[in-house]
């Protein structure tokens, strides 16, 4: 329930941050017709890409596609100043398949803001949260660094690297958030003060070169697709230029280089306590780690039409200046390469994600929302649908309407959201498709059918959005029943079939594409298919069995969803329920018998007599 502020409130929402995650939370917002303020330190680093310059990636592409699917605009931003765009995966199934794109660093920033100023609700505004505006466990608003307080009924903090960061390279190390701007450290010292569980967690980044001093010709060219595929469901083609990205490799000199140099490494100094992202090592990490390889994959990538700034993908460091001039210099083709800036890590400060529900709400302080790297998150594309999220729910909660949450088995933001509130996040969480249950179902192609119905509720579904949805489905619809009821055409279409099979019988087999018989389904429907729809029709008829297998399994998942722990059950006078297990369920509180059993630590025998008494509860109430 929202608080009776008894002052004059100027905002319904107040979103701290306008990294990612913020951007997707105040867009969010206003348009759902709240009154919204997004507060940032530099109103020119709007959505700043401050580590990789690039937008997707496997499993992160999926997660853009349901942003956008939901409403975001991270995708429509990427595929307006892609310069790159890559299909991944496409040598395995599609359940597997994310596209990504690499993006002009400096339109990317420019284009959200263009988008984000024409937001009627939207109010932007520059200056530094000292803190926030609390009462009695009440959010109020927040305060200042200048000395104003500003009120609101809510307030989503997307605070990113940004909480008492601290920069190494080498041995020298000073406080910054992300690229050298000022940390916040009044903020983060009274966030810590509040009582919540936190950890200190690490990123990083790698050198950025001059690209007219390299020689591109020492390299293999890596181009992207022919024709590119966007992130949003509203692109109908990108037609911008493109450029290459290429492939270069570390050598026996560059590993030596930096073994005789380890000891002034900040990571096994133990200068730096944060912990790293597992999957986004370091390249001194990876020498350590992995002694036997003789040699690691790199990419220079561009960051800019407009630039001749370069980023070496797979190079991240927080080596001394010196030694990563040395290692750049030790790669065949790189050897007079200039270092535009050297790279770095940063360790920050990051909740405990146990303290917030799914709605990514802070449990004992209801109106306060947390997004982004601050949950304990790695990413552009983790932190925008947390952002998305918390944006979402704020407005529900400001409007009295039940909380907007994505299952496990309706999306990776789903996924991501469940894995971060009832395990936590030890390292810098990253999306995997390994982390889905039902990857088969979670395609790229049918993010809209899974997800935009879900959101229409909320009013951020633009009325551009949901006719082009049902066009799709009512196209999906009539395809799949003239591919059921006709048989192929051997004759008209040279097909080498001994029977007359119907087309949906002809393309379960492996050999069949659907793109054969193009020009008989746009006979059928007398205009163009909608973009992706043959993908969908064709991936559901050749993995049906599968698919059906699945939904069985999402059933059966939705089933223990569906079982609602009691806010007041004590876990700790079940008897057979071990302390350590009742305590590991206090700690996360969860809300369903489904999100107990994903808790690490909780045995099936304690899922089993938690389900008994959730039955007996029922029954006395």
């Amino acid at each position: 329930m929202m608080p009776n502020l008894g002052r004059a409130v100027k905002y319904d929402v107040i979103v701290v941050g306008a990294g990612h995650a913020g951007c997707e939370a105040a867009r969010a917002c206003a348009r759902m017709g709240l009154r919204t303020s997004m507060i940032t330190m530099n109103l020119d680093l709007i959505a700043q890409m401050s580590c990789n310059p690039a937008i997707g990636g496997i499993a992160k592409g999926h997660l853009v596609r349901e942003v956008d699917a939901m409403g975001g605009v991270m995708g429509e931003v990427a595929d307006a100043v892609g310069i790159q765009f890559r299909l991944l995966n496409t040598s395995r199934g599609p359940a597997v398949w994310s596209p990504r794109a690499q993006c002009d660093k400096k339109q990317y920033r420019v284009r959200m803001r263009e988008v984000l100023e024409r937001e009627e609700n939207l109010r932007i505004l520059q200056a530094e949260v000292a803190g926030l505006w609390i009462e009695q466990d009440s959010i109020y608003g927040v305060h200042l660094r200048d000395g104003r307080s500003i009120a609101s009924y809510a307030v989503i903090v997307t605070a990113g690297t940004f909480l008492n960061g601290i920069a190494h390279v080498g041995e020298k190390q000073y406080s910054c958030g992300r690229n050298g701007e000022a940390p916040s450290q009044l903020l983060g010292e009274q966030l810590r003060s509040l009582g919540l569980e936190w950890a200190r967690l690490k990123t990083g980044t790698p050198p950025r070169l001059d690209g007219r001093t390299i020689e591109w010709d020492r390299f293999e060219a890596q181009h992207g697709d022919s024709e590119p595929t966007p992130f949003s469901f509203l692109t109908r083609g990108i037609d911008r230029q493109q450029v290459p990205c290429y492939v270069a490799y570390t050598t026996e000199e560059t590993h030596r280089i930096l073994r005789e140099a380890i000891h002034r490494s900040p990571l096994y100094s133990g200068q730096i306590e944060g912990v790293g992202p597992r999957y986004c090592p370091s390249i001194e990490d990876k020498i350590v780690k992995f002694p036997e390889k003789l040699r690691h994959q790199i990419f220079l990538e561009p960051e800019g039409l407009d630039t001749y700034e370069v980023y070496v993908n797979g190079m991240s460091t927080s080596m001394p200046t010196d030694v990563q001039c040395a290692m750049v210099a030790s790669v065949p083709g790189l050897q007079n390469a200039e270092m535009i800036r050297p790279g770095y890590a940063i360790e920050y400060d990051a909740i405990d994600p146990r303290e917030l529900n799914h709605a990514l709400m802070v449990r004992r302080i209801p109106g306060l929302f947390l997004a982004g790297q601050i949950n304990g998150t790695s990413g552009y594309e983790e932190a925008a649908c947390q952002g998305l999220v918390a944006g979402l729910n704020a407005g529900c909660w400001l409007g009295g309407m039940e909380p907007l949450l994505v299952g496990r088995s309706e999306g990776y933001t789903g996924i991501l959201v469940d894995d971060l509130v009832t395990k936590g996040a030890e390292e810098p969480y990253r999306m995997f498709t390994s982390r889905a249950e039902f990857r088969l179902h979670l395609r790229i192609d049918n993010a809209d059918e899974r997800l935009t119905p879900i959101v229409r509720r909320c009013g951020i579904v633009s009325s551009e959005r949901w006719m082009l949805y049902e066009k799709k489905q009512t196209q999906k619809s009539r395809v799949l029943s003239f591919l059921c009821e006709h048989r192929v055409n051997t004759a008209e279409l040279a097909l080498a079939v001994d029977d007359r099979p119907t087309y949906a019988v002809w393309l379960r087999r492996p050999a069949a594409s659907i793109q054969v018989i193009l020009g008989v389904i746009r006979e059928f429907l007398g205009e163009e298919p909608a973009p992706g729809l043959l993908t969908t029709i064709e991936t559901e008829l050749k993995y049906a069995g599968y698919i059906q297998q699945q939904h069985r399994q999402m059933e059966r998942l939705r089933d223990s969803e569906d079982r609602r722990i009691p806010d007041t059950m004590e876990f700790g006078a079940i008897p057979g329920i071990s302390r350590e297990v009742s305590e590991k369920l206090r700690r996360v509180r969860p809300e369903t018998l489904g999100q107990a059993g994903r808790i690490p630590g909780v045995t099936p025998a304690a899922i089993a007599v938690l389900a008994v008494y959730i039955d007996l509860h029922k029954r006395a109430v």
